[in-house]
């Protein structure tokens, strides 16, 4: 098969004696006698050894039986962020609510403060940690929001922080400007003027600068109302701005009908969104986040509604929700492992939900998560047995080798 002759397909690299999860169709897509090859970056075949065309390999690796995945892709991350608030976990373990932290004067606003004083470069070098992490567990595509400048300058900065992580790791960033993400204190209360600073100065800005692939907002009693979040919307695609909203965590004010009417990509977290919703989301094709991690920090004990979500053929995603405040968390294995013990999801689609559909959650499925032809050749290679490992271990990383576009 891998014949040096003049017809054969010429391709730089080839990872042979591997089984494939494909991610293709609705499972996933498991080969077991697979193959895959790349050429300046992207696949030209992935599938069944005896299928694969002649092919003619600058280097062939070896995979030695192991498994390999698509890359694995965190599509909901606050990496970017000035300090810690270790201080307000210590609040939290002695009975203050997230709430009651957050109107104190903590919360999205202590970060807020750190963030507005750190420089660009101090954002990029404080995040290369987190992200260093995320990476050494297979992560090759990662979504980063703003949010915490809540001033056009820092949102700003963080966006381009964001784009520079891009640069100097060989992963691929996908910004997300979330200026309505929370009040600064300088807004005296005004949610109202607030929100039309962020649709007629921020968010015009990001967009004049290319600094971001997608808007959001938080709507939520403590974040803006759906009215307020509409005026982003509306803002986001008067620039060609696809949308996602942070939606349904902490009480149902029918954000996700809102985001589905805008045809958001996705809507994060959902833990109090009811059949209506659901119903909107499935009809959109609007994505559902979920985000384990956030659950199980701030010890919320109401459930997003999964069956209901499996019932009506939402898409499910997971993503680590990497943030200081509510999901301090850097890895995608243990937000699976979360996502199958606490909200019952299961192995294929925990798996899926950090691949195929985490992709889709960013609107780049065309280009990466599931292995395909044409699409970035970007891998997870992994040490296991079958893919329940990924998902059944918990502090474990069985990651064998990552690749980024071929590489």
């Amino acid at each position: 098969m891998y014949s040096h002759n003049k017809t054969a397909m010429q391709c730089d690299r080839l990872w042979k004696n591997a089984r494939l999860a494909t991610l293709t169709g609705e499972g996933l897509g498991i080969v077991d006698d697979g193959l895959v090859a790349a050429r300046d970056g992207r696949i030209v075949f992935a599938g069944r050894a005896p299928d694969a065309p002649s092919l003619d390999a600058a280097e062939t690796i070896d995979c030695a039986g192991r498994w390999i995945t698509p890359g694995l892709v965190d599509c909901h991350t606050h990496i970017v962020h000035g300090g810690n608030r270790a201080h307000e976990f210590e609040l939290r373990l002695a009975g203050a609510s997230y709430e009651e932290i957050a109107r104190a004067g903590g919360g999205i606003v202590s970060t807020m403060r750190a963030t507005r004083a750190a420089t660009e470069d101090e954002l990029v070098a404080s995040a290369l940690p987190r992200v260093d992490t995320l990476m050494a567990e297979g992560v090759t595509t990662l979504e980063i929001k703003s949010g915490y400048g809540l001033d056009t300058a820092t949102e700003m900065k963080s966006l381009r922080a964001a784009r520079r992580i891009g640069e100097v790791r060989p992963l691929s960033v996908k910004t997300t400007f979330l200026g309505a993400h929370a009040l600064p204190p300088e807004a005296n209360g005004d949610k109202d003027a607030y929100i039309a600073a962020v649709c007629n100065e921020m968010l015009p800005s990001v967009a004049r600068a290319r600094l971001a692939d997608a808007v959001d907002a938080f709507c939520e009693g403590i974040g803006f109302t759906p009215q307020q979040v509409e005026r982003v919307f509306e803002a986001a695609k008067a620039k060609g701005l696809r949308v996602k909203l942070h939606a349904e965590q902490l009480s149902n004010l029918h954000g996700s009908s809102l985001a589905a009417r805008y045809g958001a990509l996705s809507a994060d977290h959902l833990e109090y969104v009811d059949e209506q919703g659901v119903a909107a989301l499935a009809r959109a094709g609007t994505v559902a986040v979920l985000l384990p991690g956030a659950f199980y920090f701030v010890r919320e004990t109401h459930k997003p509604p999964v069956d209901l979500l499996r019932q009506h053929g939402v898409k499910i995603a997971l993503a680590s929700d990497s943030n200081p405040g509510s999901s301090p968390l850097t890895s995608l294995l243990l937000a699976m492992n979360m996502g199958a013990t606490l909200f019952r999801l299961t192995v294929d689609e925990c798996v899926a939900g950090v691949t195929r559909e985490a992709a889709r959650a960013l609107g780049c499925l065309d280009e990466v998560g599931t292995l395909e032809a044409g699409k970035w050749c970007d891998l997870a290679i992994w040490d296991i047995e079958r893919p329940a490992e990924l998902v059944y271990r918990m502090g474990f990383n069985p990651l064998h080798a990552r690749v980024w576009r071929g590489k």
